[in-house]
């Protein structure tokens, strides 16, 4: 199975908690303005990576703590990061998902890729960016409206657990 990719960043402090590699999705229909990663936006960009060699290149950073799925939107190929997620896991890694979707979007949705690759996520930061909402002195996300929302308690409760402050506050003190 392959992936269109825009880039890989193999040590991040910036993407989640932690080490993370991040893996950027190529392709996104939200195209928000003020976006900061607008090269993700053509579905046609990137380079196409097979799930196994993008594996390799994350096995190669020992401290990575982490993956977090960006984009582009991840979703939008959701089948293939969520094999991709399955693997990462078997490995010990957790999996953040950034998307331009709202949760109840991702719930509601009748594909089942997308609720695979919600439920192998450990954090979602949901919501497209606004940039009449960017505030930079948030932890892992761009716009206010945004939110960091803990995926197995949500699913668990069938409601959005939202997480933002508990690194906020981490990140003032």
């Amino acid at each position: 199975m392959q992936l269109r990719l825009a880039g890989i960043t193999k040590e991040s402090v910036v993407d989640g908690p932690g080490i993370r590699v991040v893996i950027y999705a190529q392709g996104c229909p939200h195209r928000c303005p003020g976006c900061q990663n607008p090269k993700t936006h053509d579905p046609s960009g990137g380079r196409l990576f097979c799930v196994d060699e993008v594996i390799q290149m994350v096995r190669r950073v020992p401290i990575a703590q982490g993956v977090t799925f960006s984009g582009g939107e991840p979703f939008v190929q959701a089948e293939a990061f969520a094999k991709l997620g399955h693997m990462l896991k078997s490995y010990g890694l957790d999996i953040i998902t950034y998307t331009g979707y709202a949760w109840q979007d991702l719930v509601t949705s009748p594909s089942e890729a997308w609720h695979d690759l919600l439920s192998l996520s450990s954090l979602l930061i949901d919501g497209p960016f606004h940039e009449n909402e960017r505030d930079l002195s948030l932890a892992f996300r761009g716009s206010r409206n945004q939110r960091i929302i803990d995926v197995g308690a949500s699913l668990q409760r069938n409601e959005p657990v939202v997480v933002s402050d508990r690194f906020d506050s981490r990140k003032k003190a």
